[in-house]
């Protein structure tokens, strides 16, 4: 994201603080680098699909699909890719959670709260493994 926002300082913001664009400029400016960074972090299931939504004709090339197409197919995808990181997470803290309640019901404690015992595990289990690294790793190797 830092390529982008740089692009649109130097190509855009720069120029118009100096007063040697107009706005309308600026903003046409502005939008090219973040119209292709947005376009090559979405799939393009999501952007054929706002654009039949959208009604319009389909563009030739992917500098011609409007804002107003990209910007919700962008926010589908990256929604879609929290989801995949979410449920990733989700599969080893439900693997705790079912070996401690299969050991509690083994060892007859019937009335412990199998959360009581797994909840120190999970965050134990993602301390250990440096969780927040990998997950920080993982989102900005994504916009790469």
């Amino acid at each position: 994201m830092a390529e982008p926002i740089q692009k649109i300082k130097e190509e855009a913001y720069d120029p118009y603080s100096q007063n040697q664009i107009t706005t309308q400029e600026a903003l046409d400016r502005g939008v090219a680098p973040l119209k292709r960074f947005m376009a090559s972090q979405t799939d393009e299931s999501s952007i054929a699909l706002f654009i039949d939504i959208s009604g319009e004709e389909a563009p030739n090339s992917i500098d011609e699909v409007s804002l107003k197409q990209l910007i919700p197919a962008f926010m589908i995808s990256e929604l879609k890719t929290a989801f995949k990181i979410a449920f990733v997470l989700f599969l080893p803290f439900l693997l705790i959670d079912l070996v401690v309640a299969s050991s509690l019901m083994s060892l007859g404690m019937i009335m412990v709260p199998p959360m009581t015992i797994s909840l120190p595990m999970k965050v134990l289990m993602f301390v250990l493994i440096d969780g927040w690294t990998l997950i920080a790793g993982s989102l900005i190797t994504s916009f790469q």
